[in-house]
């Protein structure tokens, strides 16, 4: 198992090791696969073995790690997304729940008023026949006798808030 060669190398295992290394000769080995500079840094950082006790590097494990790494990532980029993309939706639909509410707004900000609109106040819509529609003060069950009432339709009746947004009070059932 263990001897030594005429031209100062040593057999261990049936393989033939050099010893000009430790001779004083240049350190080249046989067999040697590593073409680039000599590491100098840690073990546990070099690019290649530098240990007997290193583990053998199996490149069909390697390849079979690296696409398991990548079939888990992309299964994790995927998962993102599509939780971005559920996260998308449903700010698009609050988007879509903000614009109505403002456009609702102002639509009755722009209903014909008699008097100052003060927030916290209710106030009654009415639609007449010819499609303009007015706020009154009065509701539909304080008009009295119908001789009194408008000849309009009743709407709703909305209280106006101080950040100037309506709140729907009562709707005609």
């Amino acid at each position: 198992m263990f001897g030594v060669t005429s031209g100062h190398g040593v057999i261990w295992n049936g393989r033939t090791f050099p010893l000009e290394p430790f001779l004083g000769g240049d350190y080249k080995l046989t067999g040697v696969k590593y073409k680039g500079e000599k590491y100098e840094g840690p073990n546990y950082r070099s690019p290649y073995p530098v240990s007997r006790l290193a583990p053998a590097i199996d490149l069909v494990e390697m390849a079979r790690v690296v696409a398991e790494a990548d079939d888990i990532l992309a299964l994790q980029a995927a998962g993102k997304l599509r939780l971005l993309a559920e996260q998308m939706a449903a700010l698009q639909e609050k988007a879509r729940q903000i614009l109505q509410a403002t456009q609702q707004n102002q639509e009755l900000h722009r209903v014909r008023c008699a008097f100052r609109k003060v927030p916290g106040q209710l106030y009654h819509l009415y639609r007449r026949q010819d499609g303009t529609s007015f706020f009154s003060l009065v509701a539909p069950d304080e008009w009295g006798a119908t001789e009194n009432a408008p000849a309009a339709r009743f709407v709703g009746s909305y209280r106006l808030e101080a950040d100037q947004s309506w709140t729907v009070v009562v709707t005609p059932s």
